[in-house]
């Protein structure tokens, strides 16, 4: 090897290690976020319902329309024995819209458990943020099998879950600045239009803002990997003491 070759081929190690980092952020998040099917399953009760309403005016028939197709969702994941998380999630804040809307008879209530939900979010990035522990730390730490490594032994990581959680944090913030008003002021099918355009977006916008911080970042710290080479040495070293005596 001449001295001319070291450069390029650490540069291609570089490289190849670089794009290793980007598609295991990248699965992470899949799996963190639920992906394709996660939206969907986000999105489409309160499509249901928006729809039914506008059709019709009738709270009831659009209530019933979108808690049922929500529990359609589990039982689907379930017979695929698929992770059932976000589909659960989905359900509960449906069931919690019904009861909100039936109980006040306004249809337009049917959001705002949600919308309550993503206000609390958003404080929740920026406060545990400020906090030194930012929240898209605590949900990918264990998807990146580094648990809460990053706080003291990668500081790097920190920073840039620290950056994303700003993001979702502001994103979400942003997003509650257009609904709020407009739950006070526009009629329910214009609402629920404007809030069904405003689910995926914004979503996305954060989601590709955490894969730029992450893809930049250093390499996660596996310490299920460490405790297993520890549990592996020690044994090695029970061994090798039983076989000395």
């Amino acid at each position: 090897m001449t001295s001319l070759d070291k450069p390029t081929e650490d540069a291609q190690r570089d490289a190849r290690d670089a794009q290793d980092s980007r598609a295991v952020t990248e699965a992470a998040l899949f799996e963190a976020f639920g992906g394709l099917r996660g939206m969907i399953e986000t999105v489409l009760p309160g499509l249901l319902f928006v729809t039914i309403f506008t059709i019709n005016k009738d709270l009831h028939s659009a209530a019933i329309a979108a808690l049922g197709v929500s529990i359609l969702l589990v039982v689907v994941r379930l017979v695929m024995k698929d992770t059932v998380k976000h589909a659960f999630s989905g359900v509960f804040g449906v069931a919690f819209g019904v009861v909100f809307a039936m109980m006040t008879g306004n249809a337009k209530d049917f959001y705002l458990p949600g919308m309550l939900y993503t206000l609390g979010l958003a404080l929740a990035y920026i406060i545990t943020t400020l906090a030194g522990v930012p929240l898209i730390g605590l949900i990918l730490g264990p998807v990146f099998k580094e648990n809460l490594s990053w706080r003291t032994r990668n500081p790097g990581r920190k920073k840039a879950y620290a950056k994303a959680s700003y993001a979702w944090g502001l994103i979400l913030l942003a997003k509650c600045a257009i609904l709020f008003p407009l739950y006070w002021w526009a009629d329910t099918t214009q609402f629920g239009w404007v809030l069904i355009a405003l689910k995926i977006p914004p979503f996305l916008l954060a989601v590709w803002l955490t894969w730029v911080f992450l893809a930049k970042a250093p390499p996660p710290i596996d310490v299920f990997a460490e405790m297993e080479a520890e549990e592996k040495a020690e044994k090695e070293r029970q061994a090798a003491a039983r076989s000395a005596d």
